[in-house]
C-alpha cells in the first residue's frame, strides 16, 4: 500500500489544502480516505483534495509526505492520473 500526500499549498475556501493520491489502485485510496475521514465529497477523480489541518492525521495513519511534482509524477507513473483535458465537466 502506498498513499501519498503533497505539501498544502493550494488555496480555497480560506484554507490550503493538499492532495491524497494512492499509487495502487483508487479502491486502496477511497478505503484509506473512509478509515480517516475523508469525507467523499473531496474526491476529484484521481485525488482527494484534503486541508492543511490534516496532514498530521494522515502522515500518522500512513500516508507518505513527498513534494508536489514527486507526487505527480507518481501519479502518473501509477497509471491512475486523470490528463486535465479529461476533467472538463
Amino acid at each position: 500500500m502506498t498513499v501519498l500526500i503533497d505539501d498544502p499549498i493550494w488555496p480555497a475556501h480560506g484554507r490550503l489544502w493538499a492532495h491524497l493520491i494512492s499509487e495502487d489502485s483508487l479502491d486502496e485510496l477511497h478505503a484509506f480516505a473512509l478509515r480517516n475521514s475523508v469525507p467523499p465529497r473531496a474526491f476529484d477523480l484521481d485525488h482527494y483534495d484534503v486541508p492543511a489541518d490534516a496532514l498530521p492525521r494522515l502522515i500518522a495513519a500512513g500516508a507518505v509526505h513527498v513534494g508536489g511534482k514527486e507526487l505527480t509524477r507518481r501519479l502518473i507513473a501509477s497509471g491512475l492520473r486523470v490528463p486535465a483535458r479529461d476533467r472538463r465537466r
